[in-house]
């Protein structure tokens, strides 16, 4: 199959579409605005329907019908947007209605800028909605990746019945690379609707019965055992959806932990290291949640640094320290506000941290 050349929200867009995305709901805000506009041109000449929404609250309440119903809804946004977004979120993780979201983050707090950030981190790993509910997060490095991961997130939000979050930053939906596009999924249709969800609103023309989705549960010993169902549910995505990439860990004396574009600057950070005699690994996660803790039992015993490296001050880190549990002195590098540094930045900060612990 041949690549070509696109654009990193037009490829995201394109993506969703051919995963069977058959309804996407939009509002726009910098730095995701290409991804409404393709899909308002592209998506209904491959059977699905765009509207346009007129806030973010109205976007995402607008797609937790259409996926009730048994759509496979899609919807993105840029980080105060998705901060809007949280009480819908919410109660499509109580109602176990799947949802795709893609956040294309851009610098905060409140309105920020619209430069490239990852201090959404929190927001999406904890979720800003109320109560006991959590929702699988993946972090791409590059286009193809977030492609194939967006392609992939409809399956994972129709089997655990949850919304599922695509974390890439706004320096990803900006910029360009050759991408490789999946193949074409057909739109889902009633009769699937009716055989694989059974739950979905879909009137009693398809199914025996009435279904009702719900979220008020006001008797508390039922509330627990819902929540209970929930967590159970988590307990197996944490065992099957954490994943992550490791490289150069077995004599690195320095571990970068990056994901997203950050992790490309790493790999630079690692071979500029090198060339100073300095051995330098990385861990990228590609799972936020479930954090892949695993990946910190691949460090070698030459390591005298696990450094989380972020476009925050310092998010991830908390996950981080939870992971190394005391092994290793854990350090930070990052930069917040829209800054992104350089690779050759990275590497000396990198080697100060190192010789603060030798």
């Amino acid at each position: 199959m041949s690549k070509v050349l696109m654009k990193g929200n037009e490829a995201f867009a394109e993506a969703a579409i051919r995963a069977g995305c058959n309804c996407y709901f939009g509002y726009p805000i910098t730095p995701q605005n290409e991804i409404p506009e393709y899909m308002s041109h592209e998506l209904p000449k491959a059977g699905g329907s765009f509207v346009q929404a007129e806030s973010e609250l109205a976007a995402v309440n607008m797609a937790y019908g259409a996926a009730a119903a048994g759509g496979r809804a899609f919807i993105s946004t840029s980080s105060p947007g998705l901060a809007l977004m949280q009480e819908g979120l919410g109660f499509i993780c109580s109602t176990e209605v799947p949802l795709v979201v893609l956040n294309v983050s851009r610098g905060g707090p409140g309105v920020g800028g619209i430069q490239p950030g990852q201090a959404d981190y929190l927001q999406v790993t904890r979720g800003g909605y109320n109560g006991d509910a959590k929702t699988p997060v993946f972090a791409p490095a590059g286009i193809q990746e977030c492609v194939e991961l967006i392609y992939e997130a409809f399956d994972i939000a129709d089997k655990y019945r949850n919304p599922v979050i695509i974390f890439a930053d706004g320096m990803m939906g900006q910029m360009m690379e050759p991408v490789e596009l999946p193949e074409k999924k057909p739109l889902i249709s009633a009769e699937q609707i009716r055989t694989q969800k059974p739950w979905a609103i879909t009137g009693t023309d398809h199914h025996d019965g009435r279904n009702v989705v719900y979220s008020l549960r006001l008797q508390p010993d039922v509330l627990e055992a819902h929540v209970e169902h929930m967590f159970e549910k988590y307990a197996k995505a944490e065992r099957e959806l954490a994943r992550y990439k490791t490289s150069n860990l077995d004599d690195a004396e320095i571990v970068f932990v990056a994901f997203g574009t950050m992790s490309r600057l790493c790999a630079e950070a690692v071979e500029l290291l090198e060339a100073q005699g300095i051995k330098a690994g990385v861990i990228r996660p590609i799972s936020l949640w479930p954090f892949p803790d695993a990946a910190f039992d691949e460090i070698g015993d030459k390591t005298k640094l696990v450094i989380s490296t972020e476009l925050s001050m310092g998010q991830m880190v908390f996950d981080v320290k939870a992971a190394v549990n005391g092994r290793w002195p854990v350090g930070l590098i990052n930069r917040t506000g829209g800054v992104v540094p350089s690779s050759v930045e990275i590497a000396e900060r990198a080697k100060k941290l190192l010789e603060e612990v030798k």
